[in-house]
């Protein structure tokens, strides 16, 4: 016999809980200006940045970017707070609403996704065999993991990302989700 199992109304026990997650978001930009107006644009819609990479050149140019410009530059925001996981998908789309934005062809990539003490995850609007559905027209993927004390690839993962260049600035935001979740744990005085 088969069992319909509602997914319209949850148990009252599971109602309120968040998958808590350091909000990032990695931009490819050709240059400061197209930095800075992405920047202000990721804030109007997540609130001032918490931290700021540095600048680094995109190694990784494909016919995928080529749209954009023939050299391109990655930096990382994070934003403050920790967030809700499950709201991956509306943070790839409203990326990708301001890519749109950009310009026509689009000026730069937005890359949302998040950071807690285990991972990175990215968004992606498109399929691959390392990327699992999650709703919506978007895919994540666990780019790196956090384990034995240090950021480790996997033979999937760009080569920006494995090369460890992102790594500090993963870090601290790393850090600043394991001193959140500690503050979450404190008794309520």
């Amino acid at each position: 016999m088969d069992t319909f199992v509602s997914t319209k109304a949850l148990p009252s026990d599971i109602k309120g809980f968040i998958y808590p997650v350091k909000l990032i978001a990695g931009v490819l930009y050709p240059d400061e200006t197209l930095w800075m107006w992405a920047k202000k644009e990721l804030a109007s819609l997540w609130g001032p940045p918490e931290e700021e990479s540095e600048p680094s050149l995109f190694s990784s140019l494909t016919e995928y970017y080529a749209d954009i410009a023939p050299v391109l530059y990655r930096r990382f925001l994070s934003f403050a707070g920790l967030r809700d996981a499950a709201d991956l998908p509306d943070w790839k789309k409203s990326g990708c609403l301001i890519e749109n934005r950009s310009g026509c062809p689009r000026k730069v990539n937005i890359d949302p996704g998040y950071v807690n003490g285990a991972r990175l995850v990215l968004a992606s609007t498109k399929d691959h065999a390392h990327r699992v559905y999650i709703g919506r027209g978007i895919h994540a993927e666990v780019t790196l993991r956090y384990r034995g004390k240090r950021w480790t690839p996997f033979d999937y993962t760009f080569p920006d990302f494995a090369d460890g260049r992102y790594n500090l600035f993963l870090s601290h935001v790393r850090k600043r989700w394991l001193v959140e979740m500690a503050a979450r744990r404190l008794p309520n005085d």
